[in-house]
C-alpha cells in the first residue's frame, strides 16, 4: 500500500473509530448548531469533564472537530468537511441496488425445498412482535 493510501486508510480508519461511539456522535450533533464551550459541550452528557475533553480529544484527532482557546475557554467546532472521506468511500456502496429481504427469505425457502432441505425458521418468528 503507498503511503497516500495507507494515510487515507488511517484517516478513514479515526473517523469511524470516532463515529462508532454514541457519546461522540451526540457531541457532533450538538456542534451542528454552533460552536460551544467544551464545558456547555459536557453539562448534558452523564460523565465527567475528564471524560468529555477524551472524547474531544478522539474527535479532534480524527479531524472531525477543532479546538481553540479563547480567552480562557476552550471551544469547540464542528469541522463538516472531514466527512466527505468516509462519505466518498461509504457512496462507492450505493452502486447496488439494495437487497430486497423478503424476496431473498422467497428465494432461499424456494431454494431450500427444490433441495429437500428443510426451511430455516423466519426471522420474524425469533424477533420480539414477530
Amino acid at each position: 500500500m503507498s503511503d497516500t493510501a495507507h494515510d487515507h486508510a488511517a484517516r478513514l480508519d479515526a473517523i469511524f473509530m470516532a463515529l462508532a461511539d454514541p457519546t461522540r456522535r451526540a457531541i457532533l450533533s450538538m456542534l451542528l448548531e454552533d460552536d460551544m464551550a467544551v464545558t456547555d459541550v459536557a453539562e448534558p452528557l452523564p460523565m465527567s469533564l475528564a471524560g468529555v475533553s477524551k472524547h474531544l480529544s478522539i474527535l479532534a484527532s480524527a479531524g472531525l472537530i477543532t479546538q481553540e482557546k479563547r480567552g480562557r475557554v476552550k471551544w469547540c467546532k464542528l469541522e463538516p468537511d472531514a466527512l466527505k472521506a468516509a462519505s466518498v468511500w461509504m457512496q462507492a456502496f450505493g452502486q447496488f441496488d439494495p437487497i430486497n429481504l423478503d424476496a431473498f427469505e422467497r428465494f432461499l425457502e424456494t431454494e431450500l425445498a427444490d433441495a429437500g432441505t428443510p426451511a430455516p425458521l423466519h426471522l420474524a418468528e425469533n424477533t420480539p412482535g414477530g
